[in-house]
């Protein structure tokens, strides 16, 4: 995805600059970030200048320039403004408290520096406590998005963020290392009924320690615990077996990617089945204690928000 020329503002109108940015997840609100947006509407001139292009022969060198210009631009913008403009926005509570409460797109900076970009729910059903700032790490709906992927793309995220995605354990790990954070987990059948459980504690390790699982004070919103088994496990993914189970690759036996243990109770990352399916059981996007190993979830969205 690149920045489209027709979107940029006039960056000579600090106001439309603001708003603009404001619009990219990047919330400015102090004028002394006109200086920076100066120097940033320098390389975007350069982004219209650079290069011979006059021959009409060239027009493929011409488009893969712009294309990479956009892009880089596109990624470098929100952290060279977030460095000197404005507060880092850990997580979506962040963006949430100041304001601003639109379900939607953001983004954030789990480690401080590069941005990451994630759903954040704003709006959550359940107790009114429970509502407000939730950061998506994890979410099915679909089946568009193969969940089936080696340790790489696991620790890095992959997906859609509008969509099906995860977010990426090395993200985890660097938001949860430094705040408390509760998790909610909701589910849907495909009859329509939805179901939640809440984890008053959830964190996850380093790589170093295998990204294992800490996951804790289970309250049930109907859906029962499938999750606190899992607790203290590393993750094991197709090419990286840390599981608990000494005969079998978790991972492979049950088409997915978790904190396995025996192999599980639950498993947001498998094979994604419309409804009942027992042709081959656990293979799916289950969540044992409300439909069993058999019945996939219509929708599984896993979401954290930090705790005092």
């Amino acid at each position: 995805m690149w920045m489209d020329l027709s979107e940029t503002p006039d960056w000579n109108d600090i106001e439309a600059c603001i708003k603009y940015l404001g619009e990219k997840g990047v919330p400015i609100d102090d004028a002394k970030c006109f200086d920076r947006v100066t120097n940033l509407k320098k390389f975007t001139e350069r982004c219209n200048s650079d290069g011979d292009f006059s021959d009409l022969q060239a027009h493929k060198e011409r488009t893969k320039y712009f294309e990479r210009c956009w892009e880089f631009l596109a990624v470098f913008l929100p952290a060279v403004l977030m460095s000197e403009c404005s507060q880092v926005e850990n997580d979506c509570s962040d963006i949430y408290n100041p304001g601003q409460t639109v379900n939607g797109t953001y983004a954030i900076y789990p480690a401080g520096n590069a941005p990451a970009w994630v759903y954040c729910q704003m709006i959550s059903d359940g107790n009114e406590e429970d509502k407000g700032g939730w950061t998506v790490i994890q979410r099915r709906m679909d089946g568009s998005v193969n969940f089936y992927r080696p340790w790489n793309q696991y620790k890095r995220g992959f997906g859609n963020v509008e969509g099906e995605y995860w977010l990426g354990l090395e993200n985890m790990y660097q938001l949860t290392r430094k705040n408390k954070y509760m998790l909610r987990v909701d589910l849907e059948d495909f009859q329509g009924n939805k179901v939640f459980a809440l984890y008053s504690s959830f964190s996850v390790d380093p790589e170093a320690d295998g990204y294992k699982l800490h996951v804790s004070g289970f309250t049930d919103g109907g859906a029962g615990d499938s999750l606190s088994e899992h607790d203290g496990q590393k993750f094991t993914t197709l090419d990286e077996d840390q599981d608990s189970d000494d005969n079998n690759n978790c991972a492979k036996l049950r088409l997915g990617a978790f904190w396995y243990k025996h192999c599980m109770k639950t498993n947001p990352n498998g094979m994604y089945i419309w409804g009942e399916d027992n042709t081959h059981t656990g293979i799916g996007n289950v969540w044992k204690t409300w439909k069993g190993y058999d019945v996939g979830m219509k929708s599984i969205c896993m979401k954290i928000r930090s705790v005092p």
